[in-house]
């Protein structure tokens, strides 16, 4: 199908024009970093209002530059959630309107569905496969078993890895969005100057927890406040060093343990240069085939809504005119909608 997908889930405003779930004609995303840097992370009214100036914008832009009109789309996916709910409802009530419209079908998306699938639009990947999904607020180990076909296997317990990376950043004066800016400071500092813990690595779990590693950076600094002027670097790549060592660890184990030898791993955190050069390192100890998306993949974006979206438009599932934002929304969830298509 030829579709029209939109993301708003969070701070970026995004559309895209998709055909067949994997061809992308173009993908345009509105960004808000400026707008929230002033207060070292998002602003949720702020972002709301920003994504009902932009929204309009964004559609316009990607259907001229897909060459499309709005009379050729076949269908309309949109985030619907995880996320913020008066962001939500900005991407969903356009949705609405352009599936009314037009007389075509919608559906609601996942927006951690979508990072999983991302892969998609860059190259097939066999099922079943582990997915590491990491972001500003998602830590999560799936098994993938097909579109709709969730499992998880292990989550952050507190913060994500992203909030982690943002909430450390601002720790140390560094600008928002912490993760860019610490993954560029670490590139020149000593990954093992600094011996920070790695939190829940051995408890038999497939869980995370970076709060208590954010913790370890305070105290550091308070024992330490000079390394506020001087060592910085060392102090991110020895940060950076230690959420990318467990992750990659409890994502290794993941893997040991199903037997399953695919790998994807996506969302924000996923651009960080540290986690792609450790997950390549064990998927090239361990024979596993790993699979990342470019850079713009793995940030938000409306290309990898269509993903999914296509997949359940094209299987008869639609969603209604009262489809509603849902902040909070498991992946094993959508269990019921994989049954209803079966």
């Amino acid at each position: 199908m030829l579709l029209l997908s939109l993301e708003s889930s969070c701070d970026e405003t995004a559309a895209a024009v998709v055909r067949d779930g994997r061809t992308v004609l173009s993908s345009v995303v509105a960004s808000q970093i400026d707008v929230h840097a002033e207060y070292g992370g998002v602003v949720p009214e702020i972002a709301s209002r920003q994504h009902l100036e932009a929204v309009s914008l964004v559609v316009e832009q990607a259907l001229r530059e897909a060459s499309v009109g709005l009379d050729e789309l076949e269908g309309v996916a949109v985030t619907q959630g995880p996320g913020l709910a008066g962001a939500l409802l900005v991407g969903i009530s356009a949705a609405k309107g352009l599936s009314l419209g037009r007389k075509i079908p919608l559906v609601g998306v996942n927006h951690i569905e979508g990072h999983l699938l991302a892969v998609f639009l860059e190259q097939p990947v066999e099922f079943p496969f582990i997915a590491l999904a990491v972001s500003g607020g998602h830590s999560h180990l799936y098994r993938v078993d097909g579109v709709g076909r969730y499992t998880t296997l292990g989550q952050t317990v507190d913060d994500a890895a992203g909030e982690a990376f943002d909430k450390v950043a601002k720790l140390i004066g560094l600008p928002y969005p912490g993760g860019v800016a610490i993954d560029r400071l670490a590139a020149s500092g000593d990954a093992n100057a600094i011996k920070f813990p790695r939190p829940l690595l051995h408890d038999g779990t497939y869980n995370f927890s970076f709060s208590g590693l954010k913790t370890a950076v305070l105290t550091h600094l308070n024992k330490h406040p000079e390394a506020r002027a001087a060592g910085l670097n060392d102090l991110a790549a020895s940060f950076q060093e230690a959420v990318c060592d467990v992750l990659t660890r409890k994502t290794a184990a993941a893997v040991a343990a199903t037997g399953i030898k695919r790998l994807v791993v996506a969302g924000g955190v996923a651009c960080n240069s540290g986690l792609r050069r450790s997950m390549r390192a064990f998927a090239d100890r361990q024979g596993v085939e790993l699979f990342i998306p470019a850079p713009p993949l793995c940030a938000d974006n409306a290309a990898m809504i269509a993903v999914p979206g296509d997949y359940y438009l094209s299987t008869g599932f639609r969603s209604g005119f009262d489809l509603d934002a849902l902040p909070v929304w498991p992946l094993d969830r959508l269990a019921a909608r994989f049954k209803e298509l079966c």
